[in-house]
């Protein structure tokens, strides 16, 4: 893996693909800087070694039209406050100002250029597009992981102008060799937990994981469309009537494979979907006619507690329940409880996708686990066992 690391930047301008789409506030003020903070020793790097950065990002979904609220120019404070620099900006990543702030940049300086969504060329992957960004450097740095996915010019298409001078950034790297740790070099026992609400959203990463896992816990609402799969009693809990049997091939799959599946064995349950709803504990397999499973039970939660501390290298994707609700995210706490316990305990933890790094965040267990993923789609792609667009360009 060809990294910024593996070579020195001295006076040379280098163009670094981020991924600042960040959380903002009514006043588009940035609520949650984590991505600034990930990219930071990338962009070090770069300056330490007496180079400039000109900085590329989207920022929302502005369908090419330049907008107010999708301007970057509102994060440059934030960007600045993370970097502890001084950050130039164009109000257009393309044209003349463009091209003279580019060719202006000092060694040790940064320019961050307009969203480059404001151009409809970048989700097209417009070749000609990427050619006239290309032209602003000497090099081309891609650390924008949670875009890694997608075909865009600034991440796919651009790398080819630059065949000896293209790198991953540190951050990027540090995606890839977690999951290549889950997938590849975990230290046995291997878990993968999934969790969420559908099965059909996570066939293709746990067909994929088998060969990889010892272990595989199934939560969340997708846990029921196992359950009425095997003949339980579900009542008004979240089903996939069309996957049942697909879960039963997945069972059986599993089997074949030696991994061994976990299921929840009781839920916490409601009369309604709501926090205050009236709630009991039963059989997963026993819930009454009118009710609902919205947490995991007890029960579970040691059976789970027990396989987790078990384990020396853990991938977990997806709550266990509607953590969203106070009265319903017991189940998930006590999972983030156990898995912080096996770190203590020498195991690898890597989180991602986008409701388990929300329930990490909002909890507090960032610092519990080994590695929070920062991006959720690009993830479960690569744990599908797809090669990212992104991360080709660079391979090439």
């Amino acid at each position: 893996m060809k990294t910024v690391n593996d070579y020195n930047f001295k006076d040379k301008k280098v163009l670094v693909r981020v991924d600042f789409n960040v959380p903002q506030s009514a006043d588009l003020k940035v609520t949650d800087n984590s991505r600034i903070q990930a990219v930071k020793p990338t962009i070090d790097k770069i300056l330490n070694d007496g180079g400039s950065v000109i900085l590329m990002t989207h920022l929302g979904r502005p369908k090419g039209k330049p907008s107010e609220e999708f301007s970057l120019k509102n994060i440059v404070p934030e960007i600045e406050h993370v970097l502890g620099h001084h950050v130039e900006f164009c109000s257009d990543c393309l044209g003349e100002d463009a091209q003279n702030m580019t060719g202006a940049l000092k060694n040790g300086e940064i320019l961050l250029l307009e969203n480059l969504r404001f151009y409809n060329e970048e989700e097209e992957g417009n070749v000609e597009f990427a050619h006239k960004l290309a032209k602003y450097a000497d090099a081309y740095v891609n650390d924008a992981f949670g875009t890694a996915h997608r075909e865009h010019a600034s991440t796919a298409v651009i790398a080819q102008f630059f065949p000896k001078t293209k790198f991953f950034g540190l951050l990027m790297a540090k995606e890839l060799t977690a999951i290549d740790k889950v997938l590849k070099n975990g230290e046995k026992p291997v878990l993968a937990i999934l969790g969420g609400s559908k099965v059909s959203t996570k066939i293709t990463i746990i067909e994929n994981m088998l060969p990889a896992v010892d272990h595989l816990i199934i939560g969340g609402g997708m846990a029921f469309t196992f359950v009425k799969a095997l003949g339980g009693s579900i009542g008004k809990s979240l089903v996939e009537e069309d996957k049942l049997g697909l879960a039963l091939q997945i069972l059986e799959k599993a089997k074949a494979q030696n991994v061994k599946v976990h299921l929840p064995v009781d839920s916490v349950i409601a009369d309604e979907f709501s926090n205050d709803a009236d709630r009991s504990e039963v059989d997963i397999f026993d819930i009454p006619e009118e009710w609902m499973g919205m947490d995991a039970g007890e029960k579970s939660r040691k059976l789970f507690h027990d396989v987790i501390i078990n384990s020396r290298t853990i991938l977990w994707n997806g709550p266990i329940g509607v953590f969203e609700m106070p009265h319903f995210s017991e189940g998930t706490i006590s999972l983030g409880d156990s898995i912080a316990e096996a770190i203590e305990l020498g195991a690898f933890s890597l989180v991602g996708g986008g409701d388990s790094v929300a329930f990490v965040k909002q909890f507090g267990y960032e610092d519990k686990v080994s590695y929070v993923s920062t991006g959720g789609g690009a993830m479960l792609e690569s744990l599908e066992g797809k090669e990212l667009p992104g991360v080709k360009a660079i391979n090439d």
